[in-house]
This record gives C-alpha cells, sequence and structure tokens, in this order.
C-alpha cells in the first residue's frame, strides 16, 4: 500500500471533487481543478508538480502523452472510484486521516486556544484531536461526521465494497 499520505501527489480533475475531498480526508496530497480548468492548464501543472492525473475524462487522459501517469477511472460512483483508484495505485484510506483540509488540500496543524473558541460549546467536551487549517482557518473536531467517515475510510481499506445501490 501507499505510504504515507505525502509520497503520493495527486491531481483530481473536477468531475472528481468528491472523490479528491475523501483522499483528504484519508491523508494524501490532492489537488483539484475548478470547473472551468483547461485541459492544457491541468496537463501543465501536473508535470511541473509531478503529480499523478486523476480523471474521468477520456480526452484528457489521451492527451497527456508521455512523462505524465494518469489514471482513468471509469466508474461513475464514488465507491467505484475509489476501489478503482485503490486498484490502480495501492491507495491506503487509513494513511493519515483527518491531517489535511478537506476544501483546500494544506495540512492540519493542532488547533491553539485561539482557535478552539470557534468550535461548537458542546464539542469542546470531544477528547479531541482538534485541528486547524493554517490557510482558511476552518477548525476541525472528532464529531459524529468523522465517526462516519472513518467508517467508510477503514471499509475502503479493507476493500469491503458495497454492492449496486448501496
Amino acid at each position: 500500500m501507499a505510504t504515507p499520505g505525502e509520497t503520493l501527489q495527486l491531481f483530481c480533475d473536477a468531475m472528481l471533487a468528491g472523490l479528491a475531498r475523501w483522499l483528504r480526508a484519508a491523508g494524501y496530497d490532492v489537488g483539484l481543478a475548478p470547473v472551468s480548468a483547461m485541459d492544457r492548464a491541468i496537463l501543465d501543472l501536473c508535470r511541473a508538480q509531478s503529480r499523478i492525473l486523476v480523471t474521468r475524462d477520456r480526452h484528457l487522459a489521451t492527451h497527456a502523452g508521455t512523462g505524465l501517469r494518469v489514471v482513468l477511472l471509469r466508474a461513475n460512483g464514488l465507491d467505484g472510484q475509489a476501489a478503482e483508484l485503490t486498484a490502480a495505485l495501492c491507495i491506503d484510506w487509513t494513511c493519515a486521516p483527518f491531517t489535511r483540509c478537506l476544501l483546500d488540500n494544506t495540512p492540519l496543524h493542532r488547533a491553539t486556544p485561539e482557535e478552539l473558541t470557534r468550535v461548537p460549546p458542546r464539542a469542546r467536551d470531544l477528547p479531541g484531536p482538534f485541528r486547524a487549517c493554517p490557510a482558511c482557518g476552518r477548525v476541525y473536531w472528532p464529531g459524529s461526521h468523522v465517526r462516519r467517515m472513518q467508517a467508510r475510510l477503514l471499509r475502503w481499506r479493507a476493500c469491503d465494497w458495497p454492492g449496486p445501490g448501496e
């Protein structure tokens, strides 16, 4: 399996924004193309930053040329995309969970006392960890949403894929 998340630098096209968010939740460094990004700009950025392009766009994948690793996903749903990507890159969905901002990909740091004031009062009694993004200021805490996300990441790591319609 890929270890740690920092070793793989990925870049998802705009069609895979949901997958990019889950990869960030797992701890991977994942760039995300804006909806308006031109194919040439995406390819140039991937080359310049030595990122693996993850896409569902056959046209974009075809024009990548040599010298750029591309993973072309065919699945429409998130579970299928995660399964394909795991098979292609040996993704470890629990390599460094919840260590990157889900919005902007920045590595998180331990929340300061000042940042903790932005956590809802009832959540402040949770055992932590409490983390914050130095770029956007978002604060993260281990609420019920984190437990649900952890369960999905663990299921993906175990390759326990749901059947159609799940």
